[in-house]
């Protein structure tokens, strides 16, 4: 039986190998883990990058938000553009 769109688009997901900016953010509580990227785009990102985008995940959090914009330059690198 084939998959169906849902099921496709998770598996893609999957594949991706998604995982927290830095490795210790695994370590820490919730509500100070970091930015949550795929392999790719956390491997392309310059140190700076990286900090900035945590900063601003750790502040909506913060503030009691579930999601923060990703920045213009992080999201044409999940979107593949």
């Amino acid at each position: 039986m084939p998959l169906k769109k849902s099921q496709k688009s998770l598996k893609k997901w999957t594949a991706q190998k998604w995982d927290y900016i830095t490795k210790s953010d695994k370590k820490k509580p919730k509500k100070k883990r970091g930015r949550y990227l795929p392999k790719s785009v956390r491997q392309s990102l310059t140190p700076a990058q990286k900090a900035a985008e945590n900063r601003k995940k750790r502040k909506a959090t913060k503030a009691g938000k579930v999601r923060a914009k990703y920045s213009k330059t992080v999201r044409k690198k999940i979107r593949g553009k």
